[in-house]
């Protein structure tokens, strides 16, 4: 049995527009309003049809041995594993990367697998890729792409000559053996162990300038910036949903990689200050003696410490040795993905971070003179270290050994304990978009999901927590984060939407990240999810239900890879809410939302003894209702109808007890729906609606 909303009549309601913050006063329940019965007519208007939201058939496959019908992971539940090592060479002349990775595979699926499919994303900026010909072939000023130069695989203790093919941004291994499913000689109570390979690559490419992908380097005053990601070829995911996760890499969707383990050496010239995700294993083979006591200083500090100040930039005495080459060490654990930053022109500043367990992290940032003020990348590491303990104690527990915040020339983008963003930034700009790439550790670092495939599951999740770390940081200090510089939302979010989703171009959440149009990405995969997340928390389940929902969906999807459906089971099954209306209609349908004053009668033509009152859902989506009536003599009441009045019509009827005549019925009184039509949405006597 679905659970319903109760109804009640408030005469006063606290409504805090920056954050939407409304206080339902539910007290009596829908069928015994002050005493009286509401109604339901049962025709139907043309536009709205209640199976089609309210449908029975939707999300009806039930669970598997793999993934529970609550939308936790099944008692069967597996994924694959990449563990890495890998070593590489800047060349800062040529501005090249020349690397060897080695790749053990893990195969913990109960399926045969002949062959292996990689990602090679840096052929992406190839001539005649097809993230180059889908966006109209433009004019290229740098031609990129991976030079490999030899593929072996390690399997059943023999070396081979890989075969191999490459296409586009993938490749494909065709083993000597099939990998042997993991499932095979399972018995009760066990998992065999899933069988292996070892994939080794030797490779090199061409660092793309700034502004052309998501890795690249820049010059500034003091010496070249490099922002190296996608750097390495790495493993597909290989799932229990699709099988090989072989959508090609256009450039717009992001990545869906496996977990495991990071070994990492990157080779660079001896004046380069080098940081990355994990932990540094040989600090007193990079660093001084006066770094490294400094690095121990900050953390025990919550204020920043410089480990480099602004006034030894480029000083060999912030180098161990001032000639040829040094090699950084890092390992990063059940990680998805590592990335590294290097240059001779950072300033570097640390402080503590305090975990809810009691557990310690750093923050860190670099970045150039060019952006060293105190009304820009002076504050980055106070921005990183809020930001972290604001998402550690408001959903789950940062989990990696550092938080590093990277100025240069890539404007934001995000990894596991490092984020890149541009160094113009300050202000309001960069603790929004600090926030925001450091909240992607929660969405899909920890929370696994395919980016490529449901890239709302990682920009609107992350957009969503980004209002409330905006609300809490210092005071409010940003907040609330709902201006045009991030968002195109102003007063009102949810009526911003609307000329969105009025639009003949605009789609369902539920696409492709590369299908969505440039101008409506923003729109679609963070607004517009985020907007979603914030009415259900805000309008329709409650801080508290919505909370507990959305930890223990992260809390069990923690480092695992979970689907669309998943997640909408997992939140009905923890809330004990049937929201699949609302998932169809908000996320996998495009519907539009037209809720409208029908008409106001009274009984027995006397207002004294109460008044009918008609409403309509005019289009397809349907959500809750507020009724706000203003009478003649002075009161003003509220009414909270529940969702379910629309599950047989669009034509609802209920008695208002009023005691004078009617000045006002307007519905969604406080505009925090996305109704179309807001003409409709106020009634006044002798002036209709």
């Amino acid at each position: 049995m679905k659970s319903r909303f109760l109804l009640s009549t408030r005469r006063t309601l606290s409504v805090r527009a920056g954050g939407w913050t409304r206080y339902f006063g539910f007290a009596l329940l829908l069928f015994a309003f002050a005493g009286t019965a509401s109604s339901q007519q049962t025709s139907f208007k043309e536009g709205y049809d209640p199976h089609k939201v309210f449908d029975p058939n939707f999300d009806d496959n039930g669970s598997t041995v793999y993934r529970s019908a609550n939308g936790a992971p099944g008692p069967q539940y597996w994924q694959n594993r990449s563990d890495y090592k890998i070593a590489a060479t800047l060349d800062t002349t040529a501005k090249t990367i020349t690397g060897k990775v080695e790749i053990t595979y893990t195969n913990n699926s109960p399926d045969k697998l002949p062959y292996v499919w990689l990602q090679l994303e840096q052929n992406q900026l190839s001539k005649d890729s097809r993230g180059m010909l889908s966006a109209g072939n433009p004019k290229m000023s740098f031609v990129g792409g991976d030079n490999i130069k030899s593929v072996r695989v390690e399997q059943h203790g023999k070396t081979f000559n890989a075969d191999y093919i490459i296409n586009d941004t993938r490749m494909q291994i065709r083993l000597p053996f099939a990998m042997k499913p993991a499932f095979a000689k399972a018995s009760a109570g066990e998992r065999p162990k899933g069988d292996k390979i070892k994939i080794t690559i030797e490779y090199s490419f061409v660092i793309p300038p700034a502004r052309m992908a998501r890795t690249g380097w820049m010059d500034m005053k003091n010496g070249a910036i490099y922002d190296i990601a996608q750097w390495y070829p790495r493993m597909e995911v290989y799932d229990d949903v699709n099988g090989w996760n072989s959508l090609p890499f256009l450039g717009a969707g992001e990545f869906y990689l496996d977990y495991g383990d990071f070994d990492y050496s990157v080779t660079v010239p001896a004046d380069q200050i080098v940081v990355g995700g994990g932990a540094l294993e040989n600090p007193k083979e990079v660093l001084t003696k006066e770094e490294i006591k400094r690095l121990d200083k900050a953390r025990k500090s919550d204020k920043r410490v410089y480990i480099v100040s602004p006034e030894e930039i480029a000083s060999p005495k912030t180098r161990p040795t001032e000639k040829g080459m040094l090699t950084w060490h890092f390992k990063m654990k059940n990680a998805r993905d590592a990335v590294w930053a290097c240059s001779r022109a950072f300033i570097w500043d640390a402080a503590r971070i305090n975990l809810p367990s009691g557990k310690k992290s750093l923050a860190e940032s670099v970045y150039p003179i060019e952006s060293a003020s105190d009304s820009a990348w002076g504050r980055s590491t106070e921005y990183t270290k809020a930001a972290i303990e604001i998402f550690s104690k408001d959903w789950f527990e940062y989990s990696y050994p550092a938080a590093i915040n990277v100025a240069g020339p890539v404007g934001g983008m995000e990894y596991p304990g490092i984020v890149f963003c541009w160094w113009q930034m300050k202000g309001k700009v960069l603790w929004a978009v600090t926030a925001h790439e450091l909240g992607h550790n929660w969405f899909p670092m920890i929370v696994g999901s395919n980016e490529r495939a449901n890239a709302w599951m990682d920009e609107g999740f992350n957009t969503f927590i980004d209002i409330y770390a905006s609300d809490e940081f210092n005071h409010g200090e940003y907040a609330p984060k709902r201006d045009n510089e991030f968002d195109p939302v102003g007063k009102n979010p949810a009526r911003d939407i609307v000329p969105y989703l009025l639009s003949p171009e605009s789609q369902p959440i539920m696409s492709y990240a590369d299908a969505i149009p440039g101008q409506y990405v923003h729109e679609l995969e963070y607004y517009k999810t985020a907007l979603g997340l914030y009415m259900l928390r805000e309008y329709v389940l409650g801080h508290d239900r919505f909370d507990y929902a959305f930890r223990t969906y992260i809390k069990r999807w923690a480092f695992k890879h979970p689907t669309p459906e998943d997640f909408f089971r997992m939140m009905n099954d923890a809330s004990g809410e049937n929201l699949n209306w609302f998932w169809k209609e908000w996320f996998v349908k495009n519907y539009k939302l037209d809720q409208a004053v029908d008409s106001v009668k009274y009984v027995d033509g006397d207002p004294t003894k109460g008044a009918l009152i008609t409403l309509e859902n005019k289009d397809q989506m349907v959500m809750p209702v507020t009724v706000e009536v203003k009478e003649s003599n002075g009161k003003t009441g509220r009414v909270n109808l529940p969702v379910e009045i629309w599950e047989r019509s669009g034509i609802f009827t209920f008695r208002y007890n009023s005691t004078s005549a009617i000045d006002s019925v307007i519905v969604d009184p406080d505009k925090v729906l996305p109704d179309v039509n807001a003409s409709n949405n106020v009634w006044t006597p002798g002036g209709g609606k």
